[in-house]
């Protein structure tokens, strides 16, 4: 009803079952737990095109034939699992979970999962898995994946994909091919933990620590947490897995025993496995801090890269090995300056800062999204020398272009930079080319953002260098810390991946990191690969101050257009 009046249904969409009991208690309890309205959490659930579709069109959807439902005959591709890893599958096998696999990076994981998606499957002839990620760029290699598993044993359409870079049309076909039991996997970002999966036997969360889990805008929710109650209340089986888990996650898997709740059950897979084709043993890179109070001030790039790392990506680059270069901001330079009057490119619609980006003249507000021209003098005093201050990854690309371009590679060409960030990946493909052509050796360093430091197997890289890091350390985000520790030893995963290839260099693999304060707790525990230690530090800081997991914490937000009414 509006204002009273009944409205009359517009038409029923027959021949496809109603959303089933489970997924309106998920969608309620979604509502009531996250403040928001029943009908606004449905109608983000749902895919947009269900709304407008006719009984006529979903006719003649559901006349397309349907894939196999059950195994085929046909012979997939098996991998013998490692010793750790048959141990994860037959405890996940052996009991109800929910489940954290704690397993360093290269410690094959996704193997783990393929495994019981494969196990889960084969228990009932309409069972399903929901599988998710934190980053659409992580779903079309993870999909590659499970197609190469699943499509020989339950057809091409059994795998389907459910992310936000989707067409309306393409979220609506996975969306029914989930609902009618026709997909038996889903693949997905935060928005797939609302898929309406009738026969939901198994859900796992990868990198379960990222914050892409939680929804921001309009209803929001941690898809995370949600997915643990729907696996409760469906009778699922849930698999959490990180080489960094949460805090909160590792909370909760710590024993009894050891003066924890216990509610999770914790699977820990240390060792590293080395190639691609799951034999030999991988080792973890060295972690090296370089103490930029030591450095001339005047080395590199402005500053910007010490000696010994430039140094060290030269050498690296000269035997034809690969270099990972993390700046976790995207952009020319922060912000552009006025050294007369001290004006910056200050955001005119929110509190944040306009950052330059060189490529296009334009200042852009990644908070709003606000862009404009950069202007030709300052908008307050005229002078017409206004400078960027600080840097971005489009410079760090820039500058170490020019650091390395009289070096020569064995196949006796220039180094190649490539930066891989928001930017550089907006159009349609142009992720998974630039991908490519890193798998594919025609990049020699690869600078970019946290979207290149995790889930990625890059074969080559041997080096992996952080330049600057140090801001999180004193961060008035109490979770900060947690968030740098997980990106920096993330992307110290991507160095050494394939142990053959590492053997073959002859040169271990590195983590680099320039800082300030290379005495800090936080990088002594990464030097060591030692997470338990670094979790445990912050957990015991967090109690005593009464922060979260042992605390709960909400966030009142105000909305209006006028910051006089939202403040009121």
């Amino acid at each position: 009803t509006v204002r009273g009046t009944m409205r009359t249904v517009a038409g029923v969409l027959e021949g496809v079952a109603p959303l089933d009991a489970a997924w309106r208690r998920l969608v309620t309890f979604a509502a009531r737990y996250y403040q928001r309205a029943v009908g606004e959490v449905a109608l983000a659930a749902l895919p947009p095109q269900l709304r407008d579709l006719t009984p006529e069109q979903l006719a003649r959807r559901l006349r397309r034939p349907a894939p196999p439902a059950h195994p085929s005959e046909a012979v997939t591709k098996t991998i013998a699992l490692t010793a750790e890893q048959a141990s994860a599958t037959a405890q996940i096998d052996a009991e109800s979970g929910p489940f954290l696999l704690f397993g360093s990076t290269g410690s094959g994981k996704t193997e783990v999962y393929l495994h019981c998606v494969q196990r889960a499957l084969a228990c009932h002839p309409t069972a399903q898995a929901l599988v998710m990620v934190p980053e659409i760029n992580l779903t079309p290699q993870l999909e590659a994946r499970f197609r190469e598993r699943f499509a020989p044993l339950y057809g091409e359409a059994a795998v389907v994909s459910m992310h936000s870079g989707m067409t309306p049309a393409q979220r609506l076909k996975s969306w029914l091919a989930a609902h009618t039991g026709a997909a038996r996997i889903v693949l997905g970002t935060r928005m797939a933990v609302f898929a309406s999966l009738p026969g939901l036997a198994l859900v796992v969360v990868d990198e379960e620590h990222d914050a892409s889990y939680k929804q921001q805008e309009g209803a929001r929710y941690s898809a995370r947490d949600l997915a643990l109650w729907r696996g409760r209340e469906q009778g699922a089986k849930v698999i959490l897995g990180s080489a960094t888990p949460s805090l909160e996650s590792w909370h909760a898997s710590t024993p009894a025993s050891e003066g924890g709740p216990g509610r999770y059950l914790r699977l820990h897979m240390p060792s590293r496995i080395g190639s691609g084709d799951g034999a030999g043993t991988g080792e973890l890179p060295r972690v090296r801090l370089v103490d930029m109070g030591q450095q001339p001030r005047s080395s590199g790039a402005g500053g910007v890269f010490s000696p010994p790392l430039l140094a060290a990506i030269t050498e690296r680059v000269q035997r034809g090995e690969q270099c990972l270069v993390l700046l976790n901001r995207r952009g020319f330079a922060p912000v552009l300056h006025c050294h007369d009057c001290s004006w910056k490119s200050d955001c005119p619609h929110c509190s944040a800062h306009q950052v330059f980006h060189k490529s296009d003249r334009t200042l852009r507000c990644h908070h709003c999204g606000f862009t404009q021209r950069v202007p030709r003098a300052c908008p307050s005093c005229g002078n017409p020398d206004i400078l960027p201050l600080g840097r971005g990854t489009e410079q760090l690309e820039e500058q170490l272009a020019a650091l390395l371009r009289n070096v020569i590679t064995p196949d006796r060409r220039a180094a190649r930079v490539a930066r891989i960030d928001a930017d550089t990946t907006r159009a349609k493909g142009a992720l998974e080319e630039q991908l490519a052509q890193v798998h594919s050796g025609e990049v020699d360093v690869l600078v970019g953002t946290q979207m290149v430091a995790k889930g990625h197997d890059f074969r080559r890289i041997t080096l992996v260098a952080a330049v600057q890091p140090d801001g999180a350390l004193f961060s008035s985000d109490f979770r900060a810390p947690e968030r740098m520790f997980a990106l920096l030893m993330q992307a110290a995963g991507r160095a050494g991946r394939d142990a053959r290839y590492v053997a073959a260099q002859g040169s271990p693999p590195e983590m680099w990191i320039q800082t300030w304060h290379p005495d800090h707790a936080v990088y002594a525990a990464l030097r060591r690969h030692d997470y338990p230690a670094f979790a445990a530090r912050q957990l015991a800081e967090r109690q005593e101050a009464g922060m979260p997991p042992f605390a709960y914490q909400a966030l009142v937000r105000a909305d209006a257009r006028t910051q006089e009414a939202a403040q009121a």
